[in-house]
């Protein structure tokens, strides 16, 4: 069951990692039409103000693919010094630790999000955006963020409670720099 959720936790955000990547390509282009259009006279405008709102957007919904692939950073100096219970038991503190503050992130993203709606807010910049058109997308990245993290650390600790520590590391270890320059 574990393998099986973290399976499928990884073939979805591998699918939000291919829309992020096409998104991030449409605002390069958007970005490259301005500079081309600024060497014509003329200029798309806001530009700065898009891809602000975009890299936004990617970072959060990007966030549960990176934990995924194992590519938050981690200090592991104890870790490494120890046996398979106690790597678990740092990896199972580390992913409840970062659950945890994902999930206070994301809660406190909500009341941004609803002053935004209640208040019909729109940025203060020549394109007058709607705040809330940005923030939506936005808030719903930490909140899958955070269900990532969260179902991800209770596969592990099923993992871990099975004993299959190998397994374990592999969702929800990290990696030291000997290891990664083989």
């Amino acid at each position: 069951m574990a393998q099986k959720l973290l399976g499928t936790l990884r073939g979805l955000n591998k699918l939000v990692a291919i829309l992020i990547g096409i998104v991030l390509l449409a605002c390069a282009a958007i970005v490259l039409a301005d500079i081309v259009l600024r060497q014509l006279g003329s200029s798309l405008g806001g530009t700065d103000e898009i891809s602000g709102y975009v890299m936004a957007i990617a970072t959060s919904w990007g966030m549960g693919y990176t934990l995924l692939e194992l590519g938050h950073v981690r200090i592991d100096i104890l870790r490494g010094r120890t046996g398979n219970v106690g790597r678990a038991v740092f990896d199972l503190f580390a992913m409840a630790v970062l659950s945890g503050t994902v999930t206070l992130i994301a809660l406190q993203s909500w009341p941004v999000l609803a002053r935004s709606l209640a208040n019909g807010s729109r940025a203060n910049t020549p394109l007058e955006t709607p705040l809330a058109l940005v923030q939506t997308p936005w808030f719903a990245g930490w909140i899958w963020f955070a269900a990532v993290a969260w179902l991800t650390f209770a596969a592990a600790l099923i993992l871990v409670l099975r004993g299959e520590f190998r397994q374990s590391e592999e969702a929800i270890g990290c990696f030291g720099e000997e290891e990664t320059a083989r």
